[in-house]
Formats: structure tokens, sequence, C-alpha cells
């Protein structure tokens, strides 16, 4: 995607709270900012023996480092009927645009609509508040409150936000009661239809399904050749590099950190950034790269659809409406960096003085300096 979703905002987004542009980087004039050469295209594999990336419908790109920041997609488990009937919500540019045709079918409707939403993590449940509050605003601003909207959330788990302490876990119970969301847990899905979520106990109706289940790697990352862990992602040492390749480094939701396991999530991707930054600049300068330990703890803000947020560290929660407009604040600061960039020192221009009499030679000129930037 040349303008690439920030995650972290993207439950905000889709409850109306923030706009496209606000939600996403512009990757286009990111890279002319830092003299860098943007490919927008698809990456297919790796040929390691010629260190050439593989892309679809161009030429190999050559590499001497190359740098595995790919993130991770909901991993269906090869469940059937999940690729052909629901709307995963990554990779996210798709996601957004099969969001906008749910919507229009919600309008559309005669009298009910039914909405699941699988997987009962933090990106699930926040899904699920996100989306109702959402539906439920364009219901009342079209003037169609007669249509029965219900929002349906499944997970295979016995309890929701497994990896949250207790306490947060009562709270958004609670949430997701006093929104009357319809609540499945302990049932994995072993089946999906165009109009149903087939569970181990109970088939469930539905006109459209979410899917926010745990984390899983591309396909093309076990094809090519890397030592990767049970679920596919790529294997890497305290400095982020390949166990068994020293020219190929990966971070964020793709790597999985040998010696320091941590789950899938935004904020250990952003702390790795700057270490991944230094590692790849001493690999090309031929100097060793230098280790680092992440965090074992991280400050998990969880929306709850309107402007309020529960934090969740270790063994504590915190609930509140300045907890939304931290969480707010956090995300916006992280987005300037990416829109208000600093001015670069132009290179002073060079003039050429040509004088010619043929009129399609000076037209010629003229598109090339156009070309040329004037």
């Amino acid at each position: 995607d040349v303008h690439t979703p920030y995650s972290g905002m993207l439950p905000g987004h889709i409850a109306g709270h923030y706009t496209y542009d606000g939600a996403h980087i512009d990757l286009r004039r990111l890279a002319i900012f830092a003299n860098a050469r943007l490919f927008h295209s698809v990456a297919k594999g790796i040929d390691r023996e010629q260190k050439q990336v593989l892309l679809d419908g161009r030429p190999p790109v050559p590499y001497d480092v190359l740098s595995i920041n790919i993130g991770s997609r909901p991993q269906s488990n090869s469940i059937k009927g999940v690729d052909e009937h629901t709307l995963p919500v990554k990779p996210i540019d798709n996601f957004l645009q099969g969001w906008n045709d749910i919507t229009a079918r919600v309008l559309q409707s005669k009298q009910q609509f039914t909405l699941t939403i699988v997987g009962t993590g933090a990106g699930g449940v926040e899904m699920s508040l996100a989306t109702q509050y959402r539906l439920q605003h364009l219901l009342r601003e079209h003037g169609r409150e007669d249509i029965k909207l219900t929002v349906r959330l499944i997970g295979a788990n016995a309890v929701i936000l497994k990896t949250h302490n207790q306490r947060v876990q009562d709270i958004f119970m609670r949430v997701l009661a006093e929104r009357k969301i319809e609540l499945v847990t302990n049932q994995p899905v072993i089946e999906v239809t165009a109009n149903s979520v087939i569970c181990s106990e109970q088939a469930y109706q539905t006109d459209a399904t979410i899917w926010v289940t745990h984390a899983g790697a591309q396909q093309w990352i076990n094809d090519s050749g890397l030592a990767t862990d049970s679920s596919g992602f790529i294997q890497v040492n305290d400095c982020l590099q390949s166990i068994d390749d020293e020219d190929i480094f990966a971070a964020g939701d793709i790597a999985a950190v040998v010696n320091h396991p941590r789950e899938k999530s935004g904020v250990f991707a952003v702390r790795q950034g700057p270490p991944l930054a230094e590692n790849l600049r001493r690999r090309l300068h031929g100097l060793d790269p230098e280790p680092f330990k992440p965090q074992k703890q991280f400050l998990g803000l969880i929306s709850t659809g309107n402007q309020y947020a529960v934090a969740s560290r270790g063994s504590w929660a915190l609930k509140g409406a300045w907890l939304w407009k931290l969480k707010d604040w956090i995300d916006r600061r992280f987005m300037h960096n990416f829109s208000e960039l600093p001015e670069m020192e132009q290179e002073e221009n060079t003039q050429l003085d040509i004088r010619v009499a043929d009129k399609d030679a000076i037209e010629e000129l003229s598109t090339i300096a156009m070309r040329c930037g004037g």
C-alpha cells in the first residue's frame, strides 16, 4: 500500500474518529524525503543465492542487506470457507475497502443486519465495539433506526482478552454486556459460509463476517528457506538478524526473537525500529550488529468504540475518557513524525541556456525540463 495504514488508529478510524489521511502514512512522500526508491509491488519470494527479492509483475530487486518488515495477517488455520466468506482485518487497505461495502449493505438492508467478528483478543474486542459504534451512528444519521443491528463476537478461548489481566477482562465483559454485543466464547469456528459461522457446538446466522484471529505469517516466508518458528515467523537473534542468514533482518510481527519471545503487538514493533536501523547501518559498514533486549511488559490502551479507553499493564487496569485522550495524543504524535517532514537542503539548481530555432526541439526540451523539475 502506498498509503500505508497505522494499525493503532484503525479502530478509531472505523469508529469515525479519524479521517483516512489522518490514519495513513504517505509512503511516496516519505520515500522522496528520505531519498529512497519505492517499488509499488507485491513481494512473493527471496532468491537468497542471487540475493534478490522476487516481485509480482516486475523484475527482481537485488539487495546487499535485506530487512523484512511485512507484518502479519489473521490466521485461518485452513478453516473451510474463511478465504471466500470473511473479511480479514489485514491487509488493512483491503479491509477498509471491504468495510465500506459492509456499511453500504447495512444502510440498504430492509429489517435487520447481523455482523459477526471472529477473534476475542484485543483486536477483535476493539473491532466489535468500533464497528457497532459507527454503524449505529450511520443508521441514526440516515434515518434508518428501523433496522435491527446485531453485532456478535465469537472466540475459541474460554475468556476474552486472554493475554490481559482479570481486571481488564472484567471491564470489557461489562462493556460488551452494556452495549448488547452478543458474546460467544469457548467455541472454535470450524466452517464459514456466505450466511453462517459454524462453530463446534452451534451455527450462527450472519450477514457479514470479519476475521480478527491471532497473527499468522505469509506463506512465501516459509518457501524462502529461512529458519522460522512453528507459526512461520522468521527466527531472529538479539540483533534482529536471521539466525541462518547474516544479510537478512526482520522486525515487527513477522519476526520471532528467539531469546525474547513476545506477543504480536505494535508497541514491540515500533520499539524495534531504532535498533533495526542502527544494525542495518552497521552491517552495511562491515561492523558487528549490536544486541537489543525488548521490554517485557507494555502499556496497552484498548478503546471501547466511543472516546473512552482502558489501560492494561501487568496486573493493573485503569479506565476513563482521559485515557482515550492520552491514546489519541500518542497516536497523533507518532503520525506527526511521518506527515510533518522537516525541510531538506535543496541542491543548487543548474541552469542550462540553449538557443534553438527548431519548434519541435523546443517542445522536446520543454518536456525534458518539466520531467527534471523545471
